[in-house]
């Protein structure tokens, strides 16, 4: 793999569920230090990495550090936990998955049992999975588990990043092989035409909210969202519906369910991937956001695009994404932001 696996393995299994992305943006804080000119976080806690270029002209790109996970919610009498979900959860994925439970003291292990199904009655087999019936098991006896969990404390899954074939798999690729991305690009990018902010955001997944906030101190003349999307080139979906393919390139995004990217820049977009021989496809997700809404919404009437990462099996513990994707995407964000002058006309 032509990139840092160690790396994005680091910030693949790295906890930070939104509002708590505390142990995420100690990484990336540290590493945005060395290499943009000036580091600063907000009261959200999004962090901004900022290389200053020869112009007035300001571009601003957005990474979310945030994954889904959990809060408990309730500690029965027999020290089972139960859970309140942070994003968009399939309760179907959470049978028999180990967890993380992040008390102030300590991390704990636990797991989501699944009873076995020949035990189950006609009734309890039909009925419909649902996160708050969900229980975690701490292998501890309920006095043990009063003493060391309380209701608030944070629960994520517990799963490792690992090379499969040609794919990269685990929790959080989600978007952490994009935050890896924008911090790849932050160390290529040398003497801008253009002022570049690196942003690494807080509570994407419960509502743009990190993307939105950022609006109150940057006003940049240009936005790009970095995030990953569907990628359902897998048995049972037809073709028109796979959004993106693994191993095809970065995805160039033309609209999400939070914002219709700007013609004329995701046109660029295009043009630099032609001129670098960068591969790409172009990407149009049905349903879902990202950060490129936020930055449209706050910002008012500034020009938008993202590039967009190929994922298959997205808002579970075996995200996976093809490792050329991950090349391309590095290269593709890199050549746009180095070839911006400022002097581009993203006006309609």
């Amino acid at each position: 793999m032509n990139f840092d696996f160690d790396k994005l393995k680091e910030l693949t299994e790295t906890s930070g569920v939104p509002g708590y992305e505390d142990r995420i943006r100690t990484i990336v804080r540290a590493a945005l230090e060395e290499t943009t000119d000036r580091v600063r976080v907000d009261a959200m806690g999004n962090v901004v990495g900022t290389i200053e270029g020869s112009s007035d002209y300001e571009v601003a790109v957005a990474a979310h550090m945030d994954e889904i996970g959990f809060m408990v919610r309730h500690i029965n009498d027999d020290g089972f936990l139960q859970l309140d979900a942070l994003g968009g959860w399939d309760p179907r994925v959470l049978k028999a998955q180990r967890v993380t439970v992040h008390t102030d003291d300590e991390d704990l292990t636990g797991v989501i049992g699944s009873v076995p199904p020949h035990t189950l009655t006609e009734e309890q087999k039909k009925k419909e999975p649902k996160v708050e019936d969900e229980y975690v098991d701490l292998g501890l006896p309920s006095e043990t588990v009063e003493e060391k969990v309380s209701v608030g404390d944070l629960v994520t899954m517990q799963q490792t990043t690992v090379r499969m074939g040609d794919h990269v798999t685990g929790k959080a690729i989600d978007d952490r092989v994009c935050l890896f991305a924008m911090l790849e690009a932050a160390k290529r990018i040398e003497n801008p035409d253009v002022t570049i902010h690196f942003a690494a955001t807080v509570q994407e997944e419960v509502g743009l909210r990190g993307a939105q906030a950022l609006g109150v101190d940057l006003d940049p003349d240009l936005a790009l969202g970095l995030d990953t999307t569907v990628a359902n080139d897998v048995p049972g979906f037809d073709p028109a519906d796979h959004v993106t393919k693994l191993g095809e390139g970065a995805g160039i995004k033309l609209k999400d369910s939070s914002a219709i990217a700007n013609p004329k820049v995701h046109r660029r977009l295009r043009a630099v991937a032609e001129e670098n021989d960068i591969p790409f496809q172009m990407e149009l997700l049905p349903a879902g956001g990202t950060d490129t809404g936020g930055f449209q919404n706050t910002y008012g009437a500034k020009p938008v695009g993202a590039i967009s990462m190929p994922t298959r099996y997205l808002h579970t513990v075996t995200e996976s994404v093809h490792k050329d994707d991950v090349e391309a995407y590095i290269d593709l964000l890199t050549a746009f932001l180095d070839s911006e002058t400022g002097e581009f006309d993203y006006t309609l």
